[in-house]
């Protein structure tokens, strides 16, 4: 590698895909706008390794939506390598960006990882030659051995070309000891953390932010997308994810974390030993987490509580047996109740995360799991549209399942792409959306709830009132779905 490309350096880009309705002003990020966390940890390995890395995130607040705009502030940091960290959804835009980074600076290196290149590979780079790489797996070491410039065919984990052939190397073994990973380059994202918020109403401190303690899972649901990580699990120890909440608190202020894990309480000794540390030594902090029902017993529960845990969020799916025999085996609709029953008697709350339109879905199922919403109590939900990915297990056979509009900009849990056989139309799968999201928040029991929060929650309605005009303007987009039957 020449001299003169060794002095420049390495742009990690997010780009921003399409996230909501076609034609229309997109909200999303003003709601949430979350931090490219794997993005972020790719750039701190970077560092480590020696080298000079800019984040450009097209996500940010201050970013164009115009790719022009978006390739010329990239090529002002003058790199000799940019890097897309993409989904299936932002894909298109970050192979767009990289043909015209190509047009302007043919020399400049081009990579792309991410999920989608992970549950695709080589036929990605047969057809976007604007990409010189694809790196399959955890990011980290193989962009690193790619940036010191090591022979393509020496690096595991690497899509490339040999003269119109493309290669395939073998995998890059997983990263055994995640504690060896250094905390995010989160100095790296401009407008950290004032302008990354999280959703709203899910905290009560501010400024916000998000972590990941671990990879993998040990179990595999039928839509869920296990390219990057695989199976199995490793995670960061207590004292680890204790420094890294300090770290955040020290460096940035923040008085909240959003913890992203499948599984953060499946061992039970890591966060019985992060919990009696966070009691030891309070930080001032609060965080939410996600768990699995099975991994979530009394004593546990309390533990956290006095951790300064304020929101527990619990995978449940749908409300029809079958469904959950099908799409998430283990979990019954038993435990799902006496689970939230015990979030909620611990003191924290208890929010239930649910996937509408799954490969057997029928208005039938629909009402099901929405009276089963009801009953449950909930102090919040969130109702995914289920998007086939190709990574996951029903992939093969999704198209067997119902209609399939494989249109990747679309394909981000945003939008209905996939109509199950016993939906009669995408209209009607969207009616029934919006119908069940809006029965949850109308309930009385949710809203006499919700009022006896308002004050701890002001600074989320401050929020609120300082973007009105988008959030008005979100309500009129999302109302007229209603209209179509």
């Amino acid at each position: 590698m020449a001299s003169s490309q060794q002095n420049k350096c390495i742009v990690l880009v997010h780009p921003r895909g399409f996230n909501w309705f076609p034609g229309k002003r997109d909200i999303t990020d003003i709601a949430n706008r979350m931090v490219p966390q794997g993005l972020l940890s790719i750039a701190a390995y970077l560092i480590g390794q020696g080298h000079d890395v800019h984040v450009y995130d097209c996500l940010g607040l201050d970013a164009p939506l115009d790719l022009e705009k978006q390739v010329k502030a990239i090529l002002a940091c003058q790199p000799r390598m940019v890097g897309f960290s993409a989904t299936t959804s932002s894909f298109p835009d970050a192979a767009n960006l990289a043909q015209k980074i190509r047009e302007q600076s043919p020399d400049i290196i081009t990579v792309c990882g991410g999920v989608h290149v992970s549950a695709l590979e080589g036929k990605l780079l047969r057809d976007y030659p604007a990409f010189d790489f694809l790196i399959a797996g955890e990011g980290e070491e193989t962009i690193a051995e790619l940036a010191k410039g090591l022979d393509p065919a020496e690096i595991k984990g690497l899509i490339w070309r040999k003269n119109t052939d493309v290669i395939t190397n073998e995998p890059r073994p997983k990263i055994a000891d995640l504690d060896s990973l250094p905390f995010p380059a989160y100095e790296k994202l401009k407008g950290f953390p004032g302008d990354y918020h999280l959703p709203l109403f899910s905290y009560i401190n501010t400024p916000g932010a998000t972590m990941i303690t671990s990879r993998g899972c040990m179990y595999q649901c039928s839509y869920c997308d296990r390219s990057v990580f695989k199976k199995g699990f490793r995670y960061n120890s207590a004292a680890y994810i204790y420094e890294h909440m300090k770290y955040l608190r020290d460096k940035f202020g923040v008085r909240h974390v959003n913890i992203y894990d499948d599984l953060f309480t499946a061992n039970r000794q890591r966060i019985i030993e992060l919990c009696e540390k966070l009691s030891r030594h309070p930080l001032g902090m609060n965080f939410n987490c996600a768990v699995r029902v099975g991994y979530t017993d009394d004593d546990l529960l309390k533990m956290l509580k006095d951790a300064g845990c304020l929101m527990v969020s619990l995978g449940i799916e749908s409300a029809d047996p079958e469904m959950l025999a099908r799409h998430k085996s283990g979990v019954s609709l038993e435990e799902v109740s006496d689970t939230v029953r015990r979030i909620q008697k611990a003191g924290l709350r208890a929010k239930g995360l649910f996937m509408m339109g799954l490969p057997g879905e029928t208005e039938e199922s629909v009402k099901r799991t929405s009276d089963f919403i009801i009953s449950l109590g909930l102090d919040d939900m969130n109702m995914a549209k289920f998007t086939p990915f190709p990574g996951a297990p029903l992939w093969s056979t999704i198209k067997e399942e119902g209609t399939f509009n494989e249109d990747w900009r679309l394909m981000n849990c945003l939008n209905f792409v996939f109509v199950p056989r016993g939906i009669a139309s995408k209209e009607r799968l969207d009616q029934l959306y919006n119908e069940h999201v809006k029965r949850f928040y109308s309930d009385s029991a949710w809203r006499d709830k919700f009022r006896k929060r308002i004050w701890e929650h002001r600074k989320s309605l401050l929020y609120l009132l300082r973007h009105l005009p988008s959030f008005w303007s979100a309500k009129n987009q999302f109302e007229p779905q209603n209209n179509k039957i």
